[in-house]
């Protein structure tokens, strides 16, 4: 079979997927506006809602200081950090520093678009108690960076946990997202972060 049609099976397939993928988050969406969607995990899966640049919301939701953001790092893989507010959030950068930035700076040399928000099955965001002061008291401190073992979610889940044992350490994101379903006893869905909404 000649090469070309090989491509077009495949675009023609992957086309199709996509649309279905896109069809399963708006029938999520419209369960959201209904009061439908799951609040708990369903059959032990924490996040219900992925953050994904292709299947988009019907809802962009504002950050309230203390959120857990993430955004994609060149649509690969995810990078957290902790809403600080007035454009500013705090993460754990590739250096090992912490540090506070804007949303500009958060979302350059990754993706650069959009920003997510851990939320409910009702689009709120989800807060632990004194996140934010441990996150504010973090910024400029320098830890043993490590792409797997001391990355940004084991950053953000020592912020929410207060812990830094070895047993409590996260090192991937869905890992993280069933840690923030155990501690908030909820299903974790992504919504975009509204950014418009940031200048009002």
């Amino acid at each position: 079979m000649p090469l070309p049609l090989l491509w077009m099976g495949s675009a023609l397939i992957g086309a199709v997927l996509l649309a279905d993928e896109r069809e399963k988050r708006q029938q999520l969406e419209r369960d959201r506006l209904l009061g439908k969607a799951p609040k708990y995990p369903v059959a032990k899966r924490a996040m219900v809602a992925a953050p994904s640049q292709w299947q988009k919301g019907l809802k962009q939701v504002a950050p309230i200081p203390g959120s857990i953001v993430c955004c994609y790092v060149f649509g690969v893989i995810e990078h957290t950090g902790i809403w600080l507010g007035d454009d500013c959030l705090v993460e754990l950068h590739g250096s090992g520093l912490v540090r506070a930035v804007s949303v500009k700076r958060f979302l350059a040399g990754r993706t650069g678009s959009q920003i997510f928000l851990a939320c409910n099955h009702q689009h709120q965001p989800l807060i632990a108690d004194s996140v934010l002061t441990r996150a504010e008291q973090a910024i400029y401190q320098y830890r043993e960076y490590d792409l797997f073992d001391n990355n940004c979610h084991r950053f953000v889940w020592s912020c929410i946990s207060n812990s830094e044992r070895g047993e409590e350490a996260v090192k991937g994101f869905n890992e993280l997202n069933q840690k923030l379903a155990e501690h908030f006893n909820q299903a974790i869905y992504w919504d975009e972060m509204s950014i418009s909404k940031l200048n009002e």
